[in-house]
């Protein structure tokens, strides 16, 4: 992939990892190095190895399953031009991806563009058959579920169900403005060789 080249540039298909997913789109583009270095205070979130770029990522996805989400409201992360946000942390089980996933990021004179049109995974099963965990800190707007009647809106979800918001049956109408996306195997084995992410689609760069 060729950054900086006027116009549109589509990458082939290739199946999009974390570190691509994360690394790339939030940190490669941020252009900003990050200003947090020298601070020892623990800040959300934890365990990614970088800091996420002030600028979020714009995802939607037209239909997913998982058996769970949980909302985390008020939690405080740091960016990588070392302001913090206050935002919610979002936590799935088994998060799988049925049809059309479009991440986009405008940072730095770039747009970045990740497209998967049909299945992906952002962190099923493991090779064992074990579920895996994806947490997003961010805002989402909007997701709907199937309770005899369509219900939309993450508000009236919790309003509906509580805290903890069953996925089993399937969403639709994914929005959310995500800083940073990590997904876990939490029962992997030391030499486990697994990855939990799998986006078969295209990543494009455009410029103005």
């Amino acid at each position: 992939m060729t950054a900086g080249v006027a116009g549109t540039r589509p990458a082939r298909a290739l199946a999009v990892t974390v570190a691509l997913v994360l690394a790339v789109v939030t940190a490669v583009w941020a252009g900003q190095p990050s200003r947090a270095a020298g601070t020892t205070a623990a800040v959300e979130p934890l365990g990614v190895p970088f800091l996420p770029s002030p600028d979020p990522l714009h995802v939607t996805i037209a239909s997913m399953v998982a058996v769970s989400m949980t909302v985390q409201k008020n939690v405080t992360i740091r960016l990588s031009d070392g302001t913090t946000r206050v935002t919610n942390q979002y936590t799935f089980t088994k998060l799988k991806i049925r049809s059309h996933m479009n991440v986009s990021q405008r940072a730095a004179g770039h747009t970045v563009t990740i497209d998967v049109p049909g299945e992906g995974s952002l962190g099923g099963y493991d090779s064992a058959g074990k579920p895996e965990t994806t947490t997003m800190w961010g805002t989402i707007s909007n997701v709907c579920v199937r309770v005899l009647v369509k219900i939309c809106g993450v508000q009236g979800l919790l309003d509906f169900f509580g805290s903890l918001i069953p996925l089993t049956a399937g969403a639709e109408d994914f929005v959310g403005d995500i800083y940073a996306i990590r997904t876990v195997d939490d029962h992997a084995a030391l030499d486990s060789t697994d990855n939990p992410v799998h986006l078969p689609g295209t990543i494009t760069v455009t410029t103005p």
